[in-house]
């Protein structure tokens, strides 16, 4: 689908999240936009991302984990309203306009759905991580 053809399509009540939706299975059809441990390990990755782009160590990374992790697990349906009110909180200390930036992203990865295409094809089977390890490199 063109970028072109997309910008017609959008109505203006269509949520956000009812358009991404429309990204995803044009990108990667119903089997990998379903597959919510897919989209758990890359809701991580981008969510690590952002907090590293932030400031955050490594090692409050992990601490972080840890202690998530030794924790009861909670209820998705809740805890997907405390990501989204923890974001805006984020956005709003890093001076970033959240739905601005989640629209200009929406609209560069539908200019890149070959290339992303692409790259889920090289991606390890049931692995997390998005592309296969870099060997480290000797010194010289």
């Amino acid at each position: 689908m063109s970028e072109l053809n997309h910008k017609r399509s959008v109505t203006p009540t269509e949520s956000f999240q009812h358009r991404v939706a429309r990204w995803m299975q044009a990108c990667f059809g119903p089997e990998i936009a379903a597959d919510r441990l897919e989209r758990n390990h890359r809701f991580f990755e981008e969510a690590t991302e952002l907090v590293q782009a932030n400031g955050m160590t490594r090692s409050e990374a992990h601490q972080l984990v840890d202690y998530t992790f030794d924790r009861p697990v909670g209820e998705p349906g809740k805890e997907s309203g405390a990501v989204m009110l923890t974001l805006a909180a984020l956005c709003g200390a890093s001076r970033i306009d959240m739905q601005e930036a989640g629209e200009t992203e929406l609209k560069r990865v539908w200019t890149k759905v070959d290339q992303i295409r692409a790259k889920q094809a090289a991606k390890p089977v049931n692995s997390p991580l998005p592309a296969a390890p870099q060997q480290p490199q000797p010194h010289k």
